[in-house]
């Protein structure tokens, strides 16, 4: 079961539920991912609405892994996510805000 209090996000690729979130190792790799881009570059493109389909699957890949899928991007190329791109993109949105959403 998701915990959202846990930044955890259900994702369901090819008709598989998977438990994605942004752990401290998934945000190292996900600034990998991001080259001279920042987090903080990327949140605000999600604020702004100007973020690409990389930052969406760069998201969804970084939260997968912080889940404990061991896939990536290229795993991931031909795969069905639930609901779309469109899903896909407001997963990877809820992802980003539940990590740096402060405690309650």
């Amino acid at each position: 079961m998701v915990n959202p209090l846990a930044g955890e996000v259900e994702i369901t690729i090819d008709g598989v539920p998977y438990i994605a979130k942004l752990t401290l190792g998934a945000l190292a790799e996900l600034e990998s991912a991001l080259g001279d881009a920042t987090l903080v570059d990327l949140v605000r493109r999600f604020e702004g609405g100007s973020y690409a389909s990389r930052d969406v699957m760069a998201l969804i890949v970084a939260g997968l892994r912080g889940g404990g899928w061991s896939g990536t991007a290229e795993d991931l190329v031909s795969a069905d996510i639930a609901g779309g791109p469109v899903a896909a993109a407001r997963l990877a949105a809820v992802l980003l805000a539940r990590a740096f959403a402060p405690p309650a």
